[in-house]
């Protein structure tokens, strides 16, 4: 697809999610079930919900998204676990795809969770995909009797590659140096072939090169720095994800280009005035404006899909949000051009 200044030969769709507040004070089923109708009436392409199973009351590694790396509310809030949520909004809605952004694979049977997700996946008519990571937070691999923190990489590698054939074999047969499978049938498939799409978060060498190997899409998160991802960093690890992919010999346009980041559409009803906006406001936040140029500017590297998170707990702040995207930042950008 050649390129001039922003123009292209072929208009292609960009799609727009958001995360739904899975912990927190807005983490209860009637204000989750609103939030996603309503995301489904705007029009929104998908929703996704996070994963913790425990919290624990002490962390000896930090909170990988936040400057002081501290986890955002500490253990004593409600967290919604999201294979049960993915399966209630699959039911609550019609149309909207549903995910986990991101689904901590070493925490669960790989058995098990490829029968739920090939279940959920039947149910649906075809709605879900698994947004899948590794974890970060050691003591609750030890809560959960999870396989060695140290381990979780190469664990979630073999996992990720057992379910896929699981979903995609009449007869599996896996023999990993974590799990083995043999003699047994899993039946019904899903109904998505050749199985739900993989989104494979992290921007990790690791994660990198797991996107380009086994992903159908590298989800990072691309919050405030230090974790941020600027588009000339996200650009630059895109072509190691499509290197792994064309090595692997998947074609390296096969990985579909996401990004989670936090939204804010000035003014809020938190911030009354239409200011200018700052060098340090961070991307996607500012005036409908100022988030068309940033959500272009990432379009222009190669993302394809976006998912952003509110960050106020406000249900009211949260539809706002999204009404305010659908009707003046969407129509601008859901195109490329």
């Amino acid at each position: 697809m050649k390129r001039v200044g922003r123009a292209v030969q072929a208009t292609e769709t960009v799609e727009f999610g958001v995360s739904l507040p899975g912990r927190g004070p807005l983490a209860k089923p009637e204000i989750v079930t609103r939030l996603a109708r309503r995301a489904e009436a705007l029009a929104f392409a998908c929703v996704t919900v996070s994963d913790h199973v425990v919290l624990p009351t002490r962390a000896s590694a930090p909170y990988p998204y936040t400057p002081s790396g501290e986890f955002p509310g500490g253990a004593q809030q409600d967290f919604l676990e999201p294979i049960t949520l993915v399966g209630w909004l699959l039911a609550a809605t019609k149309r909207l795809r549903v995910g986990t952004s991101v689904l901590v694979v070493p925490y669960r049977n790989p058995v098990v969770t490829a029968k739920q997700i090939a279940m959920l996946d039947v149910l649906s008519g075809g709605r879900i995909f698994l947004g899948c990571g590794v974890g970060w937070w050691p003591e609750e691999f030890e809560a959960l009797a999870a396989p060695p923190f140290a381990h979780r990489g190469a664990v979630t590698d073999e996992y990720l590659r057992l379910m896929i054939e699981l979903w995609t074999r009449d007869a599996p047969r896996f023999e990993g140096k974590h799990y083995r499978v043999a003699d047994v049938t899993m039946f019904p498939k899903p109904v998505q072939r050749p199985h739900p799409p993989i989104w494979v978060g992290g921007h990790t060498a690791p994660a990198l090169r797991r996107a380009g190997q086994l992903g159908d899409a590298w989800h990072p998160i691309g919050l405030r720095p230090p974790a941020g991802l600027s588009p000339g960093e996200y650009a630059a690890k895109a072509r190691e994800v499509r290197e792994h992919a064309a090595r692997a010999g998947r074609g390296a346009e096969s990985v579909r280009l996401t990004l989670r980041a936090p939204l804010e559409v000035w003014p809020t009803p938190s911030r009354r005035s239409t200011k200018t906006p700052r060098d340090d406001a961070g991307p996607l936040r500012g005036p409908a404006a100022k988030v068309v140029e940033d959500i272009r500017a990432y379009v222009d590297v190669g993302v394809r899909s976006f998912v952003f998170d509110v960050m106020q707990p406000d249900a009211r702040v949260f539809v706002e949000t999204m009404e305010r995207f659908a009707r003046e930042v969407r129509p601008k950008v859901s195109r490329v051009r």
